[in-house]
């Protein structure tokens, strides 16, 4: 299972990435005024089925709330993992 602590922030490619056996997951996103949109992520096909997505998606917003930001998740699989995942729904502009 890949580490969502591993998830790093690539702020010159606007980019959250995820590295597991020599290949590269990452969301993209733009940045904004106290917020940062997430607009795609990509999972290498080597890498489907092993949880990778999951692991970037939990790491990147982990990453989005120690920064203090707020997200809008234009992905839809970040838009799916934050309805699965309660915990993170608190980090959805707007959010009350």
């Amino acid at each position: 299972m890949a580490d969502p602590a591993a998830v790093r922030d690539n702020t010159a490619r606007h980019r959250f990435e995820l590295e597991v056996d020599g290949h590269t997951a990452f969301v993209t996103y733009r940045p904004g005024d106290g917020v940062i949109t997430l607009v795609h992520t990509e999972v290498p096909k080597e890498l489907a089925g092993k949880g990778v997505g999951s692991a970037l998606a939990k790491g990147a917003l982990d990453l989005v709330r120690a920064s203090g930001l707020k997200v809008v998740p234009l992905c839809p699989f970040i838009a799916a993992y934050i309805r699965k995942h309660a915990e993170y729904g608190d980090l959805v502009a707007g959010h009350a």
